[in-house]
């Protein structure tokens, strides 16, 4: 799927302004066809997923807060379409843990053993092959790993197998930390494995976890792994305070 700037910008809940300007400034990816930008789903997952760790000119990293949080624009105004965005989407993350589930004391040391076996205990409630859904797993960390930084991972396809409009999340704490090949170095701890329905929807999620991963109180809350409904109740709290905290200015 392309995705225009208009697309991007709603993922990433910035405004087109601060898109053109990463264009200008070579800090996203992307194409042009008929003198119009145009972007790839994958190179923008990859994006999200990989940049947070670069140090870019000037000190910026092009996915802070500004990912996540309605920002003014270069006339100093809030994008309203932004801010519209955040409310449609503000408690999907929520939404979709709630449609997964949370599962701990995973026997497993390696990355493809617990791939397997989170498979195994996830499957038959998705309507999916076990075997079918390890290998499209296990692809995808063979294309590039899943890792965000400070032990956190986001084990997905690059396929959507959810059929209907909604997305499942299934947070899996292992054991003991893995070495899922972040790029800081750091066992993951925390796994979140990510099934939406569609591009946007997979892209927003992905870039809500890496928002979510940048914070200290929730790497030492999630380290505490938390029981599916104390989960809930803290992603509940968190995704309300990204409006609130983003109508502050």
């Amino acid at each position: 799927m392309d995705l225009k700037i208009k697309d991007v910008a709603e993922l990433l809940n910035v405004s087109e302004t601060t898109i053109r300007r990463w264009l200008a400034e070579g800090k996203i990816p992307a194409y042009r066809i008929h003198h119009q930008y145009r972007f790839s789903r994958m190179e923008i997952e990859d994006w999200v997923m990989s940049c947070r760790l670069k140090q870019v000119k000037g000190n910026f990293l092009p996915v802070e807060e500004e990912q996540i949080y309605p920002v003014k624009d270069e006339a100093g105004s809030v994008d309203e379409g932004t801010t519209s965005t955040v409310g449609q989407q503000q408690f999907s993350l929520f939404r979709a843990i709630h449609r997964g589930d949370v599962l701990g004391h995973t026997s497993s040391t390696t990355k493809e053993g617990i791939i397997k076996e989170t498979v195994s205990v996830i499957a038959s409630r998705l309507g999916l092959d076990a075997a079918v859904l390890t290998d499209l797993l296990l692809d995808r960390e063979r294309l590039m790993p899943t890792a965000l930084n400070n032990g956190i991972a986001v084990p997905h396809t690059r396929e959507f197998l959810i059929k209907k409009p909604f997305d499942v999340m299934v947070v899996v704490y292992p054991n003991k930390s893995v070495d899922w090949g972040a790029l800081d170095g750091k066992p993951a701890h925390t796994l979140f494995f990510l099934f939406a329905s569609d591009d946007k929807r997979h892209l927003h999620l992905l870039a809500k976890i890496a928002h979510l991963s940048s914070d200290e109180e929730t790497l030492k809350y999630l380290q505490s792994k938390p029981s599916k409904q104390e989960l809930l109740e803290f992603v509940k709290d968190w995704e309300a305070g990204i409006k609130s905290k983003a109508t502050v200015s």
